[in-house]
């Protein structure tokens, strides 16, 4: 039985792929896989269909406890891996979407300032209604000589400061972006950290990944170092649109997701898109490849291939024509050159070959 067949056969048993289960649905945490041949299948119970390579670069980076990091272009599954292996292991999905400018702020944790500032004036508030201390009619008002009038509270002068800036720098102040949530999970389940699109942040953030990604950890100068007990599980996913620096990669089990083969791009459409027909399958991904050979600026992906499928069954196609595939090639192809491109010089029905 080859892997299109599995994969529909697993489809007919369970329906469309399930996404990650949270960490609310009761599950709790599944075992890690105890060799290669288990973690493809664990990616397959999920509907991700991986080759033997990719199982073992994520056996290892489970195994050893480091982080799993992919490139490769855009669509052919670096996401989805993250999220298949969220859902097989029973854990939540933590994702920090990379940009550029992206800093520790919005990566780890900011101090919620607004909240901070309230509580400071809800003390001073506090102290100036305590017995014997109220604010005398035109107490605080600086009279002529600029001085203040004998109600004066003024809250350095009761000496309370320091003891309110001790509190506003507490944990209910602090609020949790992906990497601190996921290195101090509010529930204790160590989840799965998904770092996308690592590329498009700047390089100095860079440097700051690496603190969290050596030893798990983060320092917070007011509370002082946060340590992972239990480190998550994390993956990095590139599209190489820049180089990413050696240091960090040294850390990480890398792997490249290449465009699948014809018979691994069938079995992903047998799991994901069970519904289409098999020669439809068959004559989709006759049709993508051949548009992959040609130079376009971006060339399909899987993502674009499902998206495909779901549109010509959603057009109740179960024959790719060529009227069909110009009315539909907007979800296959994302620029209008690469649509102009493939409408000339033959290139559509040199596609259209490839899916006879």
């Amino acid at each position: 039985m080859d892997e299109t067949e599995r994969a529909r056969g697993r489809a007919e048993q369970s329906g469309p792929a399930p996404s990650p289960r949270s960490v609310d649905d009761g599950g709790g945490p599944a075992p890690l896989p105890r060799s290669v041949d288990d973690a493809v299948a664990l990616l397959g119970g999920q509907g991700y269909v991986a080759d033997a390579s990719l199982g073992t670069a994520l056996f290892l980076a489970l195994e050893l406890g480091r982080p799993l990091f992919l490139e490769g272009e855009a669509g052919v599954g670096k996401t989805e891996l993250a999220r298949s292996v969220a859902g097989a292991l029973g854990k939540p999905l933590v994702r920090l979407q990379c940009y550029e400018g992206l800093d520790m702020a919005a990566a780890a944790y900011e101090w919620n300032f607004a909240k901070q500032m309230i509580h400071i004036r809800a003390a001073e508030l506090g102290r100036d209604l305590e017995p014997g201390r109220g604010v005398q009619p035109g107490a605080g008002a600086a009279g002529s000589d600029g001085t203040r009038g004998e109600g004066s509270t003024h809250l350095s002068e009761r000496g309370s400061l320091p003891a309110v800036e001790g509190d506003v720098f507490g944990e209910e102040f602090l609020i949790r972006r992906p990497l601190l949530q996921a290195l101090d999970p509010a529930d204790g389940v160590a989840p799965v950290l998904l770092i996308d699109e690592l590329d498009r942040s700047d390089e100095p953030f860079e440097a700051y990944l690496l603190e969290v990604l050596s030893d798990f950890q983060i320092t917070i100068p007011e509370l002082g170092t946060i340590r992972a007990e239990t480190p998550p599980v994390v993956v990095i996913t590139s599209n190489r649109t820049r180089e990413i620096h050696d240091a960090l990669k040294r850390r990480c089990i890398y792997h490249w997701i290449d465009y699948p083969t014809a018979e691994r791009e069938m079995a992903i459409l047998a799991s994901r898109v069970p519904e289409a027909p098999e020669g439809l399958s068959t004559q989709v991904v006759g049709f993508v490849r051949k548009v992959r050979e040609m130079e376009l600026f971006k060339r399909p992906g899987v993502a674009e291939t499902l998206d495909w499928a779901r549109a010509l069954m959603a057009l109740d196609r179960r024959v790719l024509d060529r009227e069909t595939v110009n009315r539909t090639l907007g979800v296959l192809l994302k620029y209008q050159d690469d649509l102009e491109q493939l409408r000339r010089d033959g290139g559509l029905e040199e596609a259209m070959a490839g899916a006879e």
